[in-house]
């Protein structure tokens, strides 16, 4: 009631508040004190005064409420601190990062950390709270104010209101609250198939919403392209994708315009830099999507996009854009006169190693009491952990001829006693998290002088105690668990993990290396002795550099999180609905010194017996059967890749026998080295084919001729077949494999577009997205 009443006033009270330039004013003020004169009370009327006093009455009454938000929209206004223009010449500056494994994350602190020797205040803010808005009640006041400010009448979760508050808070604007101009830095990675993190997915909704960029993979204006003002002039309501069947004046349909919302972001300044790999073909889709997007909003770019590639160099990518891109846009633009000389000259005389700033504090606990941690406290990169449940292993097989050296292995989990949580659909994602070897635990630990047995909890440091989302991983848990699971102390650090970890070296030869293999000149050897050495964090502090001395919680906040290992799952819920069944390859390889590396969750899979727990948990994947079962299906999958494909045939199977002949063909593509080496699952699939649920199996053996022989090539010899099936047919296109395989595909689908199909390589581009974007053509790549 109090929300709908402030929405018919907000125009009134603001109008007034002008008036008087009382709009600071407490809440506490009388009536008669804000309209400021006789006359103005006589102008508004008997009943305004009546609503305005009961409006004043429900804020009085509800100043100090304990649920955390304003109480008003003035006490909304009030500014979280007055800043030290001195100290501050750049003003504040928010940084929002969007993260599936902590690596955007990590360069948003990085920037926060740089920023106040720039001049600027920052915060940073995961992009997930800016659709939850944490303080739900100031956002919502802030909301109803500037939708009257610029005579918005609604004001909703929908039309995006509440996350335009936040974007555009008021506490953070340049000079004039409600005129003045926010300032943003957005730090995105792309996930998948050029998709969204997990905590970016809503966000992003909302930014196709408003910037009327219906086909994130297609970022140009679409002809159908239409602006809310057009739509208010042509009298159309428009729903929250717009797409609302609505006609226009002269009587077409508007259903399939989009609405472009030019003034969304006006007051917004911005940069955008995006974490992405070149191997994958949407590369840094996402950044590309939210720059575009924050511009088609009305978002002024303060500097350009920014683009890493972790495929290659992606620190030195973001280093460069951060020294030589970002830092003197923001100066030249914000740090006026000698503000900026002034500060420059601070930081060269500053430059003195120090411990840094730890954003945790640890409590030791006796006697076995603890107090759980409010979820809500853990980082949203970081809800893995949570999620997780703890598994028995029911079967383990190797799949593999004992002649090949090599090993995949089926592997089945039994999840009957949380089938809530840990329900799945065919072909859905197995989250695994692997846990570091205990012999590598007890080194580090030695090494840096933990007790493994005591337990702890993790708390925000006072500085961070009043953000949501700030802790790494739950707790209370002993040390032996912290370091076993959500510590990666096996696979390379970054250069910005070197530096982190100099100050506590106390030998300088060992601070000095740290340093030198962290800087931009020290990339090389980086490369050879941390990179292609498989050199980890347990190696750095208990071989390399010995002389770190590291707390508890510094050395949680230096050490690079514990990241799951995903497995496309090769069961179907239907057929087991109780198991989810695996299939996994044992990573293994030489290193430079003799030594084997073995990578850590195959290689903790494998130590694992018949009866052994594992923590997982499931993800939706991208596989999805068609609704239609009487359309084809087309299955290429060599290797592991064969993981979904033999879901999908259970699941076809299950149908087949269900619903008979109503049932469309399935065509798979398998490829390996050698039929009898690493031909795995080679008796499901010929069990598949003699039912008739498989009704065409191309094998592939690579090294059966002199020249190899793969799942491509056999493709290109069905074009005909291939693109009848497709066009004619609405089949599917189902390809799990590596990132190569994968790029090899998809251009001989194109040329069998091109030849077949009679498209230019553009328009077969092209058709392949639309089928991508119903769902028709799927790929999960790996690199």
């Amino acid at each position: 009631a109090y929300r709908a009443l402030s929405s018919i006033l907000a125009e009134i009270l603001f109008a007034t508040l002008t008036t008087t330039s009382s709009r600071n004013m407490s809440t506490s003020s009388s009536i008669a004190e804000l309209l400021g004169s006789p006359q103005v009370v006589v102008g508004f009327g008997a009943t305004t005064l009546v609503l305005l006093a009961t409006t004043f009455f429900y804020l009085k009454n509800n100043e100090g409420s304990s649920d955390g938000g304003a109480a008003s929209t003035s006490s909304a206004l009030e500014k979280v601190e007055e800043l030290d223009s001195e100290k501050y010449p750049g003003g504040y500056l928010t940084i929002y990062y969007g993260s599936q494994t902590g690596t955007a994350q990590m360069f948003a602190k990085q920037i926060a950390s740089e920023s106040e020797s720039r001049g600027f205040h920052t915060r940073v803010v995961d992009l997930q709270d800016v659709v939850d808005n944490e303080d739900q009640r100031s956002i919502s006041d802030i909301a109803t104010l500037d939708a009257s400010h610029n005579n918005i009448d609604v004001v909703n979760d929908d039309d995006g209101s509440l996350i335009r508050a936040t974007l555009a808070h008021p506490h953070y604007r340049e000079g004039n609250a409600m005129e003045g101009r926010s300032r943003a830095i957005f730090l995105v990675a792309t996930y998948g198939e050029g998709e969204p993190t997990d905590n970016a997915q809503q966000f992003v909704e909302m930014m196709k919403s408003k910037s009327g960029i219906r086909d994130i993979y297609k970022l140009e204006d679409s002809p159908g392209l239409i602006s809310v003002d057009s739509c208010v002039r042509m009298g159309v309501e428009v729903d929250e994708d717009g797409e609302e069947e609505k006609k226009n004046d002269s009587g077409s349909s508007l259903s399939n315009d989009m609405v472009l919302d030019r003034s969304f972001l006006r007051d917004l300044d911005f940069a955008v830099f995006g974490l992405g790999n070149k191997q994958y073909e949407h590369y840094n889709n996402m950044s590309r999507f939210m720059d575009a997007s924050l511009a088609k909003c009305g978002a002024s770019r303060i500097a350009p996009l920014g683009l890493g590639d972790d495929d290659d160099d992606l620190e030195g990518d973001f280093e460069n854009w951060k020294d030589n891109v970002l830092w003197p846009a923001l100066t030249e633009k914000f740090v006026k006169g000698g503000a900026a000389d002034a500060l420059a000259a601070a930081r060269k005389d500053n430059d003195v190693l120090e411990l840094p700033e730890c954003p945790y504090e640890v409590e030791y606990l006796k006697d076995g009491a603890s107090k759980k941690i409010d979820l809500d406290m853990i980082q949203t990169s970081s809800k893995h952990y949570v999620q997780a449940m703890d598994c028995p292993i029911v079967a383990s097989r190797e799949l593999r001829d004992p002649s090949d050296p090599g090993s995949t292995v089926h592997m089945e989990i039994d999840i009957s006693k949380h089938m809530s949580s840990l329900k799945y659909q065919t072909a859905d994602n197995l989250g695994i998290l692997p846990k570091n070897d205990s012999a590598l635990v007890e080194l580090v630990a030695k090494s840096l002088g933990f007790d493994l047995n005591q337990l702890f909890h993790l708390f925000p440091s006072a500085e961070e105690s009043a953000t949501k989302h700030t802790l790494p991983f739950p707790t209370p848990c002993t040390v032996r668990d912290c370091l076993e699971r959500y510590c990666d102390l096996s696979g390379s650090p970054r250069r910005s993990d070197l530096k982190q970890l100099a100050p506590y070296a106390r030998d300088e030869m060992d601070r000095k290396a740290l340093l030198r293999m962290s800087s931009k000149e020290g990339k090389s050897e980086y490369k050879e002795k941390i990179v292609e050495a498989h050199v980890g964090i347990g190696d750095i502090v208990t071989r390399l550099c010995p002389s770190i001395v590291c707390p508890l919680e510094h050395f949680i906040m230096v050490c690079p999180r514990l990241q799951p290992r995903y497995y496309t799952i090769s069961s179907s819920s239907t057929v087991h609905p109780k198991t989810i069944h695996i299939t996994y390859a044992l990573l293994e390889s030489e290193k430079k010194n003799g030594g084997k590396f073995t990578g850590l969750c195959s290689g903790h899979l494998s130590s694992l017996s018949k009866g052994d727990m594992v923590r997982v948990f499931v993800r939706d994947s991208t596989f999805r059967l068609p609704k239609q079962p009487e359309r084809p299906i087309i299955m290429i999958g060599p290797g592991t890749g064969i993981a979904p494909m033999r879901a999908i045939l259970q699941e076809r199977s299950y149908e087949r026998k269900s619903i008979g002949d109503a049932q469309g063909p399935n065509i798979l593509y398998f490829g390996c080295k050698n039929r009898t080496s690493d031909y795995i699952y080679r008796d499901e699939l010929e069990a598949f084919s003699d039912e008739g649920t498989i009704t065409e199996l191309h094998l592939a053996f690579s090294r059966e001729q002199a020249e190899k022989v793969y799942v491509q090539h056999l493709l290109a010899q069905r074009g005909a077949e291939t693109w009848k099936l497709i066009d004619d047919g609405k089949a599917s296109i189902f390809v799990c494999g590596a990132v190569k395989m994968g790029a090899d595909v998809d251009h001989t689908l194109q040329d069998i577009i091109v030849q077949h199909g009679g498209m230019s390589r553009e328009k077969a581009k092209a058709y392949l997205g639309k089928l991508q974007t119903a769902g028709r053509f799927v790929q999960e790549l790996w690199s």
